[in-house]
């Protein structure tokens, strides 16, 4: 179905991108407010060429960074630019993507991100041992799928293998 069948799709994704702007300028800073204006512009873009809307979410992380909101904010900005991104590429494309896994992978992670701001850490450590960690947690899921699969002269294509 196409968006003018069905308007709900967009009126959601821009319900979701105006949360997603307005959580991010809350305490904001003049630096801020520019980025933020870059990102209601290309929100509004965005109801007519689906790219704008990622690089209103650029501008949003941008106006983030600069202004460093409380992190409930940068959460429930977070979220809504998910929300967003997922429903306004999709609005278009008649496809579905708002399903029970997308949605609780997006809650998930956000309250994952909740949490780790919630709990203060001072590890100085931590920044040398997080890219070993995820190269490891990354081997380790993919550990089922790489097990038992060896690639032969035939099979990689080698000009040899006949």
């Amino acid at each position: 179905m196409t968006s003018s069948i069905q308007p709900a799709p967009r009126a959601f994704s821009t319900a979701f991108g105006l949360l997603m702007v307005t959580a991010a300028a809350i305490d904001t800073d003049r630096a801020g407010a520019v980025a933020i204006g870059v990102a209601v512009v290309a929100l509004l873009v965005g109801l007519r060429y689906r790219a704008a809307a990622t690089l209103s979410v650029l501008s949003v992380i941008a106006a983030i960074v600069l202004s460093v909101p409380p992190p409930l904010f940068a959460a429930l900005s977070g979220l809504s630019a998910a929300a967003y991104l997922v429903i306004r590429h999709a609005a278009d494309a008649g496809v579905v993507t708002t399903t029970r896994p997308t949605v609780i992978a997006m809650v998930t992670f956000t309250v994952i991100g909740i949490g780790a701001t919630a709990v203060p850490l001072h590890l100085p450590w931590l920044p040398l041992v997080a890219p070993p960690a995820v190269v490891l947690i990354f081997l380790l899921a993919a550990w089922p799928f790489l097990r038992g699969q060896r690639i032969t002269p035939r099979e990689s294509g080698s000009p040899r293998a006949g």
